[in-house]
C-alpha cells in the first residue's frame, strides 16, 4: 500500500495542536500552548499567522520527520459561510474570505491559511480543511430566538465533536448515524451539541453568542445589562466585543485563560478560584441537560472532549 503522510494543524484560541499521521497511524503529536501575553502582541488573529506557522515548522524540524514526503496538510476549518459537514480543498476564495474575516474572527481562520502556505512549500502536498466550525445541521426550530432580528447560528467545534462521536461509535461497534449523543467540547471556547443520528440538530454559538462561559468567552450574559453598557458611553464596540470573546470568561474573572492554573489555585484553597471553577462546570452541566432535552431524553452517551476534559478535577 502506498504510504500517505498527513500533517494536521488545529489552531485554537489558546493553543496550536499539530500531528503527523502515516496512513492511519499517528506518529507525532504536539500541543503548543499560547499565553494571553503571547497573543496580546497581535492586533488581530490574522496577524498571528507567521507566529503560529513558524512555531509549527520549528516543531516539525525537531521531530526528524521528512516533511517532503507529506501528501496532505489538513487545517482546522474557520469562519466561512455555513456549509455541510465534509472535507474541502483550500482555494483562493476560501483564503480571501478567511483573511477578510467575512463571518468573524477566530483562531480557526488560520487553519486553512497555514495549511495552504506549508503545502505550497512541499513538493507534492495539497491543503484541505475538514468539518469547519460553521458546519450547520440545526433544525429550523432551534434557529428561532426571542426576537426576529436575532437568529441563532451554528458555530461550534464541529471537527472535534464529529471526530470524537465517530470514535465512540466505532468503540461500541455502532455507526455514528445510529446514535444520539450529547457532546461537550471544553477548550478555549465551549460548545455543547445535540447529535441526533449523525446530525448536530442544536448547539450553542461557541464563538460570541450563547452557552457556558469558557476560558476566554463570556457565553450567555444578561441581555438588559449588556444593552445598558453598550449605550453608557463608557465602552466602544470593539471593547464590548473583546469582553464577550477573548477577554471574557476566566480571563475576566481570574486574569488567566488557563483552566488548569485556576484548578491549582482552587486546590490550594483560593475560594474565588474554586467558585469560578465551579460556576463554569455548573453552566456546562446546565447546557448538557438542555441538549439532552433536545434529544427528548433518548441519549446513548454524554461525551466530554477538549483540553479541559483532561483536567483531573
Amino acid at each position: 500500500m502506498e504510504e500517505i503522510k498527513i500533517l494536521a494543524i488545529n489552531p485554537g484560541s489558546t493553543s496550536t495542536k499539530i500531528a503527523v499521521f502515516r496512513n492511519n497511524k499517528n506518529i507525532f503529536l504536539k500541543t503548543i500552548m499560547h499565553s494571553t501575553a503571547d497573543l496580546a502582541k497581535f492586533k488581530t488573529i490574522t496577524d498571528q499567522f507567521s507566529f503560529r506557522k513558524e512555531i509549527i515548522l520549528e516543531e516539525l524540524k525537531q521531530t526528524g520527520i521528512d516533511v517532503n514526503k507529506i501528501s496532505a496538510v489538513v487545517g482546522r476549518g474557520g469562519l466561512l459561510k455555513p456549509i455541510e459537514s465534509g472535507v474541502y480543498e483550500v482555494n483562493e476564495q476560501m483564503k480571501a474570505d478567511l483573511r477578510n474575516s467575512i463571518m468573524g474572527e477566530h483562531a480557526s481562520n488560520l487553519g486553512a491559511l497555514i495549511a495552504d502556505d506549508i503545502a505550497r512549500s512541499l513538493p507534492s502536498a495539497r491543503a484541505f480543511i475538514a468539518d469547519p466550525v460553521v458546519v450547520d445541521e440545526m433544525e429550523d426550530v432551534a434557529r428561532i430566538s426571542g426576537h426576529p432580528r436575532f437568529k441563532r447560528v451554528s458555530i461550534f467545534h464541529a471537527l472535534n465533536q464529529k471526530a470524537i462521536a465517530r470514535l465512540h461509535a466505532k468503540s461500541i461497534d455502532k455507526k455514528y448515524e445510529e446514535l444520539n449523543l450529547v457532546i461537550a467540547h471544553l477548550g478555549g471556547g465551549i460548545s455543547v451539541g445535540a447529535h441526533l443520528r449523525g446530525r448536530v440538530i442544536d448547539v450553542n454559538n461557541a464563538l460570541d453568542g450563547d452557552g457556558p462561559f469558557s476560558p476566554e468567552r463570556a457565553g450567555t450574559v444578561p441581555a438588559g445589562q449588556l444593552a445598558k453598557l453598550c449605550f453608557s458611553g463608557e465602552v466602544t464596540y470593539e471593547e464590548v466585543k473583546k469582553m464577550l470573546t477573548g477577554e471574557g470568561g476566566l480571563v475576566a474573572h481570574a486574569g488567566t485563560n488557563n483552566a488548569y492554573e485556576l484548578e491549582l489555585k482552587a486546590r490550594a484553597g483560593d475560594a474565588k478560584a474554586k467558585l469560578i471553577q465551579d460556576a463554569m462546570a455548573y453552566n456546562i452541566g446546565k447546557a448538557i441537560g438542555a441538549m439532552a432535552t433536545v434529544l427528548k431524553g433518548k441519549v446513548d452517551a454524554i461525551i466530554l472532549t477538549g483540553g479541559i476534559a483532561h483536567n483531573p478535577d
